[in-house]
């Protein structure tokens, strides 16, 4: 990095974990509850600080730079760190010029959320450049607010929270109405399989935007401020078109599901809780579509598995990975022989990452 001739600045170093959904599939949007856990991958990011206004930003083979004092959008991936750069400033904090270097381990289009972990390194970046002092769910707040408004995206807070909240084999439990967050220990007889289906995760064509509307329909419908406030029973007895109904169910069903994993996870009933998890991909295909074929096939080849408790499609669908909850001992076995099974059914190179619950956001 540069230091413009000057005497350099300290560097440090921020590390933000990506995420995998557990249980909680398009809850977020209807004031539900998300079960959720940081993973160990993610993105660091290094820097120091620099005496003038400008913010340069790299990225593999990708530089870029800006003026601390005149940003905008550019619809490239720099609108991640540079909102939330925007953010702080709007929020009263002093922050000026930077260079940073920025390195990852998460796959891209995976539905693991590389866009929090980009957006939450930064941040824990910029505490540790400028001495600033933000409380955790602030700075989960202001990393979507730099995604809602600068980047231009309408995301909950599930993906920085998680990013934010993350704890060593625990499961990060999000309550999208009061925005708290508790977390639950993670047996450590279990851990999670990650498959990359290698079909690209990109909500495009307007899918999720239809059933966000969906939603908001089948809530208006019942006269619910929100689908958090109808049983199923309640769904069921209610007069609305067919579609909406199905979407209303998946979420109404997956709330349901949430609160249920949440006693399963306190009682360490892993069994219980990966059943949880398969009724919410059957769900997501019969009633949320949100699903994919690939996914469909990788879900059905890890849950014939030996050792294998659950597994359902993560992030927001229509491509990307799933996750399954499996045991420890046979996490390796599981991940290959669901990578050649499903080449051999689908002709896809899928890639599986065994991991484990990770720590949130650490600066040193």
């Amino acid at each position: 990095m540069t230091t413009n001739g000057q005497a350099p600045h300290p560097s440090f170093y921020s590390f933000a974990p990506g995420r995998v959904e557990l249980l909680g599939n398009h809850t977020d949007y209807n004031a539900g509850v998300v079960l959720s856990a940081a993973i160990d991958m993610g993105i660091t990011a290094t820097g120091r600080r620099r005496d003038d206004e400008a913010i340069i930003l790299i990225s593999g083979q990708s530089q870029a730079t800006a003026n601390a004092g005149r940003l905008d959008p550019r619809s490239q991936w720099t609108d991640y760190p540079l909102g939330v750069v925007k953010v702080f400033q709007e929020a009263g904090f002093a922050v000026g010029g930077f260079e940073v270097e920025y390195a990852g381990t998460l796959p891209s289009g995976a539905g693991l959320s590389s866009s929090a972990a980009l957006e939450v390194s930064t941040a824990g970046l910029l505490v540790r450049l400028f001495g600033l002092k933000i409380p955790p769910l602030d700075l989960a707040r202001l990393c979507r607010k730099a995604e809602n408004e600068f980047v231009g995206v309408n995301c909950g807070l599930l993906d920085q929270a998680s990013s934010v909240f993350g704890r060593k084999d625990h499961v990060v439990f999000l309550d999208c109405r009061s925005e708290t967050v508790t977390t639950i220990p993670l047996p450590d007889s279990v851990g999670l399989l990650i498959v990359d289906s290698a079909v690209k995760h990109a909500l495009t064509g307007g899918e999720y935007n239809e059933r966000r509307e969906q939603c908001f329909t089948a809530a208006g419908i019942l006269g619910a401020d929100a689908l958090r406030d109808v049983t199923s029973a309640e769904l069921v007895a209610a007069a609305m078109p067919d579609q909406v109904r199905r979407r209303a169910a998946h979420v109404v069903g997956e709330i349901e599901r949430v609160f249920a994993a949440e006693k399963c996870l306190r009682a360490g009933d892993v069994v219980e809780f990966g059943r949880l998890m398969s009724a919410s991909h059957r769900s997501s295909i019969e009633n949320f579509e949100n699903s994919t074929p690939e996914l469909d096939a990788l879900v059905d080849i890890a849950c014939r598995q030996p050792g294998v408790h659950g597994a359902r499609l993560t992030g927001g669908g229509f491509g990307g990975a799933i996750v399954a909850l499996v045991d420890v001992a046979a996490i390796e076995r599981t991940a290959a022989e669901v990578v050649t099974e499903y080449q051999e059914r689908t002709g896809h190179l899928g890639v599986a990452y065994p991991c484990r619950a990770g720590d949130g956001v650490l600066a040193d």
